[in-house]
């Protein structure tokens, strides 16, 4: 199985967060056909996880994502790199596991599984939904844009709505009205000065305003606006949330949307380790045992315009899933 022409196989269906299945299930008959069964579990709606295995019970697990953020952009390529929507982020490491997988089969190993989820750039439906498969292994290799190096933490990530309410009016007589969207400019005048946990392994949090909504007319007092901020954080969230709370109390409504704790992997000799920025579906996983993380691509490409993956590395990548397959098997 050709890790390259898989790729871009994937990359050219779309799969934006919520819309998965129609690469589900190619994904499915793919499987099938290197002759792993093939375990449907519904999410919602339409959008389903698939697991495969080979019939023996699975110590370890390949994991990655099939969503990815929008818009589409189909695959391209040249000599040394495949562009394209989700090069990186994730279907470079789908592709990888799913011919290390077959390679596996090849060589008579059958104690493994793979598990394949949507929502990963949401809200982790599709991982939160997979704890209920009940697999029981000992360990689970998520794949994420690492550069091929094994990551040995992550920071914590709290995805919030901020919702404001007002008044509406005329805008030739704002006394009359309260407008939602200077309520919001406070709140996240706030946040961009607001002073955060750093250390010197993960670095400082961060906060990302994201999307911004409000009014209806620019002749009127706007009577609600919202946006979205995603915080990045190197202490509990619980902390986070707090301290921001706090500061936006009587300014706007505070929504929390996804949460996850910093995260710290297992990690196997012989291969280099990083330290990764971004969050992952590692703390929704709670039941497939130790963390592992590693993939081909870099954090720095995903969710761009040109999301790219070296071709090199993601043959490295497979080669790299079946080294520590088995060196956590023993």
């Amino acid at each position: 199985m050709n890790p390259v022409e898989l790729l871009k196989s994937l990359i050219n269906i779309p799969s934006i967060t919520g819309e998965e299945a129609q690469i589900s299930l190619f994904l499915s008959e793919l499987l099938k056909k290197t002759g792993l069964n093939v375990l449907s579990q519904s999410v919602e709606g339409s959008r389903i996880n698939l697991f495969a295995d080979t019939g023996c019970p699975s110590k370890v697990v390949l994991c990655t994502h099939m969503d990815t953020v929008p818009p589409f952009i189909p695959a391209s390529e040249d000599k040394y790199t495949i562009y394209g929507r989700g090069a990186c982020d994730a279907k470079g490491s789908l592709a990888a596991m799913v011919a290390a997988a077959k390679e596996l089969i090849d060589e008579g190993e059958k104690r493994f599984g793979l598990l394949l989820v949507v929502g990963e750039e949401g809200d982790s439906i599709g991982a939160k939904t997979a704890n209920g498969l009940n697999i029981q292994s000992e360990f689970i290799i998520v794949g994420e844009p690492t550069k091929n190096k094994l990551a040995s933490s992550h920071k914590g990530i709290i995805w919030m709505r901020l919702i404001s309410k007002g008044k509406t009016a005329h805008s030739a007589y704002p006394d009359l009205g309260d407008s939602a969207v200077d309520k919001l400019l406070n709140a996240l005048d706030f946040l961009r000065q607001v002073d955060l946990s750093e250390n010197s392994d993960s670095g400082k949090s961060t906060i990302n305003i994201g999307r911004i909504e409000g009014g209806l007319s620019a002749n009127m007092v706007p009577g609600s606006a919202c946006a979205e901020i995603v915080v990045r954080c190197v202490e509990p969230v619980y902390n986070v949330i707090q301290k921001i709370s706090a500061g936006l109390k009587n300014l706007v409504e505070v929504k929390i949307i996804s949460r996850s704790d910093p995260q710290k992997m297992f990690t196997v000799p012989n291969i280099e380790q990083t330290v990764v920025p971004f969050g992952t579906d590692i703390p929704h996983l709670k039941t497939f045992g130790k963390p592992l993380l590693l993939g081909p691509g870099e954090g720095i490409d995903a969710h761009t315009a040109t999301e790219k993956v070296q071709k090199s590395q993601l043959r490295e990548a497979v080669l790299l899933y079946k080294q520590m397959i088995r060196q956590l098997l023993g």
